[in-house]
C-alpha cells in the first residue's frame, strides 16, 4: 500500500487543499480533545484546577511547539528528497529522523521533568494552583517521547503527501481521549493526573496507527544499511529542524514571560485567560495546517526546481489563509460568549468573573487572527525553500513584541492590556517573515538565472 501525492504537477489549489483539509481536520480533532480535557476538568474539579492547567500552557507549549517544529523541519528535508525522486536518500533521511528524534526526546524528557517545579516558581505561580500545575506539567513532560513519536510519524507521512492517515489516527485518538477523560476525571475522580494521562494515551494511539500505516507503505521499506548513521544526513536534518525548534523555543519564552504577568492578576484571571487560550489553539489549528500543506507543496516543487509553481502555490495559500481566518473571526465574534461558557459551571464560585475575562480576550484575539494565519504560512514555507535563518530570527521578533506588550500594556490598560499581547507578536513576526520569504525567493530565482 502506497499513499503519496506528487505535487510537482497539477493545479496548485486542489493539491494544497488535498493535503490541507485532512490536516485541518486532524488538528481540529487534536484541539477538540485538548479542549475536552479543559472542559471536563473545569466542570468536574473547578476553577482552581482549570487555572492549574492554564498555568502550564506556555511551559508545555515550549516542548510541544519545539517538537512540532523540529519534526516539520525534518519533514521538509524528506519532502525535498521525495520530490527529487531520490528514493535511497529519502529512506536514509527517514532513518536519520528516527535516530535524531530519539536522542532529542531522551534529553528533553530528563531535563524538563526534573525542572517542572522550578519553571512554575519562576512564573510566580499562585500557591492555590501550584501543586496541581506541577503534577500536570511533570506528567506531560514525562510523555515527551510519545508526543515526539506521533509528530515524527505524522510529519513523515505528510512529506509524501499522505494527509489522510494522521487524520484517521487523530479522530480515533480524540474519541479515546474523551472516553478516558470521562473515566479518569469524572468517573474515577483522578482530577488533573487523570486528564494528563488521558492526553498521553490518546497520543500513543495516534502514533501506533500511523506507524502501522508506515510499515505497509513501500516508500518506507527500510534496511539495516539505511539505519547506519550518516553524518551528512544528520547535519542536513539538524540544519533544517533545530533552527525551527529554537525559533519556537524563543517564541515560547515570550509567552512564558507573558504568563508570568498574567499570574500576577490572580487565579481567576488565569482561568479566564486559560479558556481563551484553549479557544486560540482551536482557532489557530487551521493556520498551522495550511502552513504545513503549503510547506510540503513548496518543498516538493523547490526540490524539483519549479519556482513558478512555488509562487503560484503561495498565492493560493495566502487566499486560503485570509479566507479561513475571516470565517473563524466571524464565528467567534457572534458565538464566542456561549462557547467560552462551556469551560466552567456558571454557578461555581468565581466562574462568572473568569468567563467574562475569557470572552473579552477572545474578541480581541479573533480580530487579530488573520495576522497569525499569515505568520504561520510564511514560517513554514520559508522552511520549504530551505531558509532556516529567517524563521529562527522571527522567533526573536515574536518574543520581543510579546515581551514589550506584556511589559507596557497592562500598566496602561489593566487587564485589557493582556489581551493584545498575542496580536502584537503575530503581527510583528508575520511582517518579518513575509519580507524574508519574498527576498529569499528573489535570491533563488536570481541564482538560477546566473
Amino acid at each position: 500500500m502506497e499513499r503519496s501525492t506528487d505535487m510537482t504537477t497539477g493545479r496548485p489549489l486542489p493539491l494544497i487543499l488535498r493535503l490541507a483539509v485532512p490536516l485541518i481536520l486532524t488538528n481540529l480533532g487534536q484541539q477538540l480533545y485538548q479542549v475536552a480535557d479543559a472542559v471536563i476538568v473545569g466542570r468536574s474539579v473547578g476553577v482552581s484546577a482549570f487555572a492549574s492547567l492554564g498555568a502550564c500552557d506556555w511551559l508545555y507549549w515550549l516542548i510541544l511547539w519545539s517538537v512540532t517544529a523540529l519534526t516539520q523541519g525534518f519533514s521538509s528535508v524528506a519532502a525535498q528528497k521525495f520530490g527529487s525522486g531520490d528514493r535511497k536518500s529519502f529512506r536514509k533521511t527517514v532513518c536519520m529522523c528516527v535516530l535524531v528524534c530519539a536522542a532529542f526526546g531522551a534529553v528533553l524528557t530528563l531535563a524538563c521533568t526534573s525542572a517542572a517545579g522550578l519553571f512554575l516558581r519562576l512564573l510566580h505561580t499562585e500557591e492555590a494552583i501550584f501543586a496541581g500545575a506541577r503534577t500536570y506539567l511533570t506528567i506531560m513532560y514525562g510523555g515527551t517521547m510519545i508526543v515526539l513519536a506521533y509528530n515524527m510519524a505524522g510529519a513523515l507521512l505528510r512529506a509524501v503527501g499522505d494527509g489522510r492517515t494522521p487524520l484517521y489516527a487523530m479522530f480515533v485518538a480524540g474519541l479515546s481521549n474523551i472516553v478516558l477523560d470521562l473515566l479518569f476525571v469524572a468517573r474515577l475522580g483522578w482530577g488533573i493526573p487523570g486528564a494528563a494521562a488521558a492526553t498521553l494515551l490518546a497520543q500513543l494511539i495516534s502514533f501506533v496507527y500511523c506507524f502501522a500505516v508506515i510499515r505497509k507503505n513501500r516508500l518506507f521499506y527500510i534496511t539495516k544499511e539505511d539505519f547506519r548513521p550518516d553524518r551528512g544526513s544528520i547535519l542536513e536534518l539538524c540544519r533544517m529542524g533545530i533552527p525551527q525548534a529554537l525559533s519556537q523555543c524563543v517564541t515560547a519564552f515570550g509567552g512564558i514571560y507573558a504568563q508570568s504577568v498574567i499570574n500576577t492578576f490572580g487565579y481567576v484571571v488565569v482561568a479566564g485567560c486559560t479558556a481563551a487560550n484553549k479557544l486560540h489553539t482551536f482557532m489557530d489549528c487551521s493556520a498551522v495546517a495550511l502552513g504545513f500543506a503549503c510547506s510540503t507543496f513548496v518543498a516538493q516543487n523547490y526540490g524539483a526546481g519549479r519556482l513558478d509553481r512555488v509562487r503560484a502555490g503561495m498565492r493560493r495559500g495566502i487566499a486560503l489563509a485570509l479566507g479561513t481566518a475571516g470565517i473563524i473571526t466571524a464565528v467567534m465574534l457572534l458565538f464566542g460568549r456561549p462557547i467560552v461558557g462551556l469551560f466552567l459551571e456558571k454557578d461555581v464560585a468565581d466562574a462568572a468573573a473568569a468567563l467574562d475575562v475569557a470572552y473579552r480576550y477572545v474578541r480581541v484575539m479573533a480580530c487579530c487572527l488573520w495576522t497569525a494565519y499569515l505568520m504561520n504560512l510564511y514560517r513554514y514555507t520559508l522552511q520549504g525553500i530551505g531558509n532556516t535563518v529567517a524563521p529562527m530570527l522571527s522567533g526573536g521578533v515574536e518574543m520581543g513584541a510579546r515581551v514589550c506588550a506584556a511589559t507596557f500594556l497592562p500598566p496602561l490598560l489593566g487587564q485589557t492590556g493582556l489581551f493584545f499581547m498575542d496580536g502584537s507578536a503575530w503581527a510583528a513576526a508575520g511582517l518579518f517573515q513575509g519580507i524574508a520569504f519574498y527576498i529569499s525567493l528573489h535570491g533563488i530565482a536570481r541564482r538560477g538565472r546566473e
